[in-house]
C-alpha cells in the first residue's frame, strides 16, 4: 500500500520532469537573504540612490557583475511596477530598492537571491538545431561523410572549449560563455567546474555588497540628520554551515 511519503515523491519526480519539458525560464531564486531599514521623514528619488550606488560600484571595480534596473510587479499582472536596483555575478543576485511608503516613510531593502541555472528540454533542442543547421550548410562543399566527420570534430571542440573555459587563463572566455542564452545554462550546469575561489568571491560578494548598500543609505540619512531603523532581517540560509563546532568532550570511560 503507498504511503503518504511514496506519493510525495511521485508527485515531485513527476513535477520535475514537466518543468524539465515545459520549463522555459528558470526560477525566480531562492532568497538567501533579506534586510530591510526605514526612514521616518526622509525623502530621496530612487533613481539618484541608485546612481550612487552604480557609481560607487563602479569604483570598486568588482569583476564579473552587471549593474542594471530591473522592474518588479507591486501586486499582479497589471499592477504597478517598482524598480530595483539589480547587481549580477555570475548567478547570484542583489535586488536593492529605495522607495517610499505613505507620506511620511522611506525605506530601503536588499535581497540577495540566488537562481539556479538548471538545463531544460528547449536547451537541449536549441543545441541540436544549431547544430543540424551547421550539418546542413557543411553537406553542400564537403559531402555527407566529410560534413559528419566535421560535426564530430566540432562537437568535441566545444566540449574542450567548454571544459576548460573556467580556467584561470581564460577568464573573459568564461565571462563571455556566462553571458551568451542557452550556452550561459549548459555550460554552468554541466561544465564549469566550482573552486576554492569562486566559492570565496561568492561569499565575500553577498557578504560585502549588501553591508556596502546598508553604508551608503545610512550615509545618505544621516547627512539629513534621519536615522535608519531595521525592521526585520532573514538570516542566512546557509549561516549555520560555516560556524566553528564546539571542542569535542569526552565522558568518562
Amino acid at each position: 500500500m503507498p504511503t503518504p511519503d511514496d506519493k510525495l515523491k511521485k508527485s515531485e519526480r513527476l513535477r520535475r520532469v514537466l518543468d524539465f519539458i515545459f520549463g522555459f525560464k528558470n526560477k525566480r531564486g531562492e532568497i538567501w537573504d533579506h534586510w530591510i531599514y526605514s526612514a521616518h521623514g526622509f525623502s530621496l528619488a530612487p533613481a539618484e540612490f541608485y546612481s550612487i550606488i552604480e557609481k560607487k560600484l563602479t569604483a570598486q571595480k568588482i569583476p564579473g557583475m552587471a549593474v542594471t534596473t530591473q522592474e518588479f510587479s507591486e501586486g499582479g499582472l497589471l499592477s504597478d511596477q517598482r524598480i530595483y536596483l539589480h547587481l549580477m555575478r555570475e548567478r547570484l543576485a542583489i535586488d536593492a530598492c529605495a522607495a517610499p511608503f505613505g507620506n511620511s516613510t522611506y525605506f530601503f531593502s536588499c535581497r540577495t537571491v540566488h537562481v539556479p541555472a538548471l538545463v531544460r528540454l528547449w536547451h537541449i533542442v536549441a543545441a541540436l538545431v544549431f547544430f543540424n543547421v551547421t550539418g546542413a550548410l557543411l553537406i553542400i562543399p564537403l559531402g555527407w561523410t566529410f560534413a559528419g566527420i566535421a560535426q564530430i570534430t566540432l562537437l568535441f571542440a566545444l566540449v574542450g572549449v567548454l571544459r576548460n573555459a573556467g580556467t584561470s587563463a581564460f577568464n573573459d572566455l568564461d565571462t563571455l560563455l556566462l553571458q551568451i542564452p542557452v550556452i550561459s545554462t549548459i555550460y554552468e550546469n554541466w561544465f564549469r567546474v566550482d573552486t576554492y575561489f569562486r566559492e570565496d568571491t561568492r561569499a565575500l560578494y553577498v557578504k560585502l555588497l549588501p553591508q556596502f548598500i546598508h553604508e551608503a543609505a545610512e550615509e545618505i540619512c544621516g547627512a539629513k540628520g534621519v536615522k535608519l531603523v531595521r525592521q526585520y532581517q532573514y538570516p542566512p540560509i546557509l549561516s549555520e554551515l560555516s560556524q566553528p563546532l564546539p571542542p569535542r568532550t569526552e565522558g568518562p570511560k
